[in-house]
């Protein structure tokens, strides 16, 4: 009976179709915030290698050096992992099956953008991080072209 009564209002009220990408449709994706996080992990790479430990004997100089040095860790660890949640959230709320009939890629490029972050979170690899970067380039270049926009790809540093 109650599948009749909803057909009927159905038939006389057709609902509006509505389409949208994600769980709520805002329409607001950019993949620069991924790009921002990960030049900011990059960064902090590149400070870590660069810090010089000073003599163990002098005990001002090591604490400086060891306070700078978790300072640029807990950022490190911080920009990446906002860098990867960035990504998956693409991944997950963007990105539809058109798209990887689009770019055969993209599952491939999202899946070694995410373990770069984990692998750049847990080492000081220079090469990973720039890895990172340039796979967060890739996505970029993708996320626009699925848009048919161009929108040149620019580092802050």
């Amino acid at each position: 009976m109650l599948k009749q009564i909803t057909a009927l209002i159905k038939d006389q009220r057709p609902a509006q179709d509505v389409h949208a990408h994600c769980d709520g449709p805002c329409g607001v994706y950019d993949p620069s915030s991924a790009r921002i996080a990960a030049e900011a992990a990059l960064s902090m790479t590149k400070k870590i290698l660069a810090l010089t430990p000073p003599d163990p004997s002098d005990a001002k100089a090591m604490a400086t050096y060891l306070n700078t040095m978790a300072r640029y860790v807990q950022i490190k660890e911080e920009q990446t992992h906002i860098a990867k949640t960035e990504i998956l959230v693409l991944w997950t709320d963007y990105f539809k099956p058109v798209h990887l009939e689009q770019f055969p890629d993209l599952h491939n490029t999202i899946w070694q953008a995410t373990k770069l972050c984990s692998s750049v979170k847990v080492e000081v690899s220079l090469e990973h991080a720039e890895e990172l970067m340039e796979t967060v380039r890739k996505i970029h270049e993708i996320f626009w072209a699925t848009k048919n926009r161009e929108v040149g790809w620019y580092t802050a540093s």
